[in-house]
């Protein structure tokens, strides 16, 4: 009876062996995978956070330079954050702080500059719409239409829609085009909802530019009940 045990067990062995010589390097090199991918996980979560706090540090620093009007701080905090996280939402915000700070401060090359990097930089597309706009209104203010009607070229979030044909009307009205202004216009009032406090600003330029607010109002057509069958 232990010689059958015994020829079992050595039978069960040799087959564990024979396995182990097909497969075992496969087995330990797909254990070593997991493991390496589990750690490189780890790193990278690690590296994500480090790099998150460090940008959120500079991005107080920018906070509270444009606190203080230092421009000269701004530029070169801003300039750190751009170079070292870039792809960070907080460079995103930096930049659209810095420049409405450098505007306010009169130099407006410094605000345009910074303005354009976020358009073109930006990962997140409202980050980059609320840049483009702006950027269009400072080039509006400084009457370079046509470049500022360029900033608004492209898709943007639906949500930014009616903003942009808002600023467009803006533009062409500046430059004297009041049919342009007026389709703008039309589209920035029909694109905000019935509630938006921004529709009655709209409703002043549509009147402004001859357009009556009321008429562009949907039609409801009411469709009579059918007469009941006695």
């Amino acid at each position: 009876m232990a010689t059958h045990l015994d020829l079992e067990e050595q039978e069960q062995l040799d087959q564990l062996k024979h396995f182990w010589n097909t497969y075992g390097t496969l087995i330990t090199w797909a254990v070593l995978l997991v493991a390496g991918a589990f750690v490189a996980w780890n790193g990278w979560q690690y590296f994500q956070r480090n790099k998150a706090v460090q940008a959120a540090a500079l991005y107080d620093e920018v906070e509270r330079s444009t606190q203080s009007g230092d421009v000269e701080r701004i530029q070169r905090v801003l300039g750190d954050m751009k170079q070292r996280f870039a792809g960070t939402a907080y460079a995103q915000q930096a930049g659209l702080l810095a420049a409405k700070t450098l505007y306010e401060k009169g130099n407006a090359e410094g605000s345009r500059s910074a303005l354009e990097w976020v358009a073109q930089n930006a990962v997140d597309p409202g980050y980059k719409a609320v840049a483009k706009l702006r950027l269009a209104g400072e080039l509006l203010d400084s009457k370079s239409y046509d470049e500022a009607l360029k900033q608004l070229d492209g898709s943007v979030p639906k949500e930014f829609e009616a903003l942009v044909a808002d600023r467009k009307g803006d533009i062409y009205l500046a430059q004297g085009k009041r049919d342009e202004a007026q389709a703008e216009y039309r589209k920035a009032w029909t694109g905000l909802g019935a509630t938006s406090d921004y529709r009655r600003l709209i409703e002043i330029k549509l009147n402004a530019v001859g357009v009556d607010p009321k008429s562009l109002a949907p039609v409801i057509t009411v469709t009579p009940a059918a007469p009941k069958t006695p």
